[in-house]
């Protein structure tokens, strides 16, 4: 009898689909042998990139240059090397592999780095200029809007040297997200050298351990967020140039920051004249035909990851930018959406929705093979998924029958704050559905915890200190301000965050700014806004201003991190509760001797209140949301030893307690100092 796979001996819920379970493994396990048969290893066959678009031939001195257009009847290059002649230089097809190839000797064609070139592709779909799917740069024209692929070869290349960063988990992920375009305060796109220069100085101070940069590949509409991508070994030339980009990741690295890749390979940009789109001519290159290879949600194109070829391109894609920018790992963008031929619109209330006909089998192998790949090539790196879906097994370990990403997106925990925030009366919050929401995971998937992300800072939608404080923001953040709804909205603001990064997950997620309360939402140009780009920025001097109430949940920002990471808090593991007063709308938890105190009634503090605590000794308060600092009324001294005294409860058994001052609407976090 073959061995049961490990993701089924650890999980008997998974018993009634193990043949699917081991169907999905075989899929996996055949197309690696077949990889590892044909390459020597996955490593070694996600080497597209150092085989299609132009390759250098010392040899025979000159450029070979090579893109795979199976159904093209024909194909030709051109560009100001050729004087822009479109027929001049044919490509010959291979008719058995569907690649057209040709060689440019150096005698024959000076082709400069900062070249500019594309292909003609004649097909059933007409004559058409197109840019290569394998170009390494893609420049647009400020006067025409069009995009050219650009001949990409400095003479100098970016010295690595010494770079020897690796991702240090043992104290938890503390992931900053971000964007490079929105990142500075002008009204306009920054670059990758600002961002390097102004904002991860800033990540640095505040305590973060990781960035995961947005809209790194190449899209043609800035607004998009980078989530329409054309050109996936591109980093956008909007920002600046690829030693540009290294030059940012090596500075991070410096600075002890990781760096995460938000990559799309969940659909790309249907734009004909920029991305993939029938760009051999056909429907059908990188595409299923027709509507299945169409995603109606997000009006885009959905990758055939049953074909081989696509599946070496986006496997390739995984290892070029780890190997050529070193970035340290990604977050793949709409996993659910490649996970199901539904894209994940339905209600997942039952084991089966997980394994039944709409399960996108060929999408599981690619995600299963991608993780193998990252993790053969970087042991370090880091793989989140961005599953809303709750797919089992989807952080179990590739060789467990797992698909092998190290974390999941908490992606209900902000959906939770909203509804609360929208539809429940302070008053009326519950300390059990808070307390279930945050430790709703299980124990083989490892979770990024956030309460809000960019997605709830776009336009259309709010972010939590919108929600909480809307217009008084813009004229009562002032320190010597007397609002109530400012104070309510700054309590909440600092509760919010700790209990999420404390309780939600193995690792905390803050978009940029948020962590101030940064007061408006996020609006790319276009055209609806006039194409400004007033919205599309971060106001830094806000948090730098101390008169200002930004700075205090700044300043809360960075001492809740400080805390966490200084007490390894989430990297504990789950939380052990102490005690649910619900009645009083308090909450009591621990990671460690480290002990959590919630008090969300927004009215009642109570003198000499009873909590129980894990171990005898002497607590004292390490942080507190009600610290003056942090914009706060300090009701509590914060260097009072608190000593803990034993008694017996009803059940006989005899426990330690401390007696505290429980402050309404603030979070109070105490340490055993003894």
């Amino acid at each position: 009898m073959a061995k049961r796979l490990a993701i089924i001996e650890k999980d008997s819920w998974l018993e009634p689909v193990e043949d699917e379970l081991n169907l999905r493994y075989k899929l996996f396990t055949d197309r690696l042998t077949d990889i590892n048969r044909s390459s020597g290893s996955i490593v070694d066959y996600a080497n597209g990139y150092r085989y299609f678009g132009w390759q250098r031939d010392e040899r025979n001195r000159g450029w070979w240059f090579r893109e795979w257009l199976p159904a093209a009847w024909e194909v030709y290059i051109f560009g100001d090397f050729n004087g822009w002649e479109r027929t001049s230089l044919p490509l010959f097809k291979n008719a058995q592999t569907g690649v057209w190839s040709i060689f440019l000797a150096d005698r024959d064609y000076n082709i400069a780095h900062g070249s500019l070139y594309k292909i003609l592709v004649v097909g059933e779909n007409g004559t058409h200029e197109r840019i290569p799917a394998w170009t390494r740069r893609a420049v647009q024209d400020d006067t025409t809007k069009d995009f050219t692929a650009q001949f990409w070869n400095p003479t100098e290349q970016f010295d690595w040297r010494g770079d020897q960063f690796r991702v240090d988990r043992t104290e938890g992920l503390f992931i900053y997200e971000c964007h490079i375009g929105m990142a500075q305060e002008k009204e306009g796109v920054g670059t990758y050298t600002e961002f390097a220069d102004n904002v991860l100085p800033r990540i640095k101070a505040a305590g973060y351990n990781a960035i995961q940069i947005m809209g790194i590949a190449e899209h043609p509409y800035y607004g998009s967020y980078g989530y329409h991508v054309s050109s996936f070994f591109a980093p956008s030339s909007r920002f600046g140039t690829p030693e540009e980009l290294k030059a940012l990741v090596r500075k991070a690295h410096d600075m002890n920051i990781a760096v995460i890749m938000d990559i799309v390979h969940a659909h790309y940009v249907k734009n004909f004249a920029e991305g993939l789109n029938g760009i051999d001519g056909s429907d059908t290159c990188y595409s299923l035909a027709g509507d299945a290879g169409y995603q109606q949600y997000w009006d885009s194109k959905i990758f055939d990851y049953g074909k081989r070829e696509v599946m070496h391109f986006l496997l390739s894609n995984v290892k070029y930018w780890i190997d050529e920018f070193h970035f340290d790992g990604y977050r793949f963008d709409g996993v659910t959406s490649m996970l199901y031929y539904h894209h994940g619109y339905t209600d997942f209330d039952c084991r089966e929705k997980y394994f039944d006909a709409g399960v996108y089998r060929d999408a599981i192998t690619y995600l299963t093979l991608a993780n193998r790949l990252v993790h053969d090539l970087r042991p370090d790196a880091v793989t989140i998924a961005e599953d809303v879906s709750g797919m089992p097994g989807i952080c179990v370990p590739t060789e467990e029958g797992g698909i092998g990403f190290d974390y999941r997106l908490g992606m209900g925990i902000p959906d939770f704050w909203i509804k609360m925030l929208k539809e429940v009366p302070d008053d009326k919050w519950n300390v059990w559905d808070i307390w279930n929401v945050m430790t709703n995971r299980g124990n083989n998937t490892p979770t990024i915890a956030y309460c809000e992300s960019h997605d709830q800072a776009m336009v259309g939608d709010k972010t939590i200190a919108f929600r909480l404080m809307d217009k008084e923001m813009y004229s009562s953040m002032n320190i010597g301000s007397q609002n109530l709804a400012i104070d309510r909205g700054m309590a909440l603001h600092k509760m919010i965050r700790l209990c999420t990064a404390s309780l939600g997950g193995q690792a905390y997620l803050n978009f940029m700014g948020n962590e101030f309360g940064h007061p408006e939402w996020i609006d790319f140009p276009r055209l609806g806004n006039d194409w400004s780009y007033k919205y599309a920025r971060r106001q830094w001097s806000l948090v730098d201003n101390k008169d200002l109430r930004y700075h205090q949940l700044g300043e809360f920002d960075r001492a809740m991190i400080n805390m966490l990471v200084r007490h390894n808090q989430i990297g504990q593991g789950y939380a052990g509760q102490l005690a649910m007063f619900d009645g009083d709308q308090v909450m009591v938890y621990h990671h460690g001797d480290v002990v959590y105190v919630f008090n969300w009634n927004p009215n009642r503090s109570v003198p000499d209140y009873v909590i129980p605590v894990p171990e005898e000794g002497v607590y004292r308060i390490i942080l507190s949301t009600d610290e003056e600092r942090f914009g706060g009324y300090e009701r509590n001294e914060l260097h009072t030893d608190h000593h803990s005294f034993t008694r017996k409860d009803d059940d006989g058994q005899v426990r330690n307690y401390l007696r505290i001052y429980n402050v309404c609407r603030t979070a109070t976090v105490y340490r055993k100092v003894r």
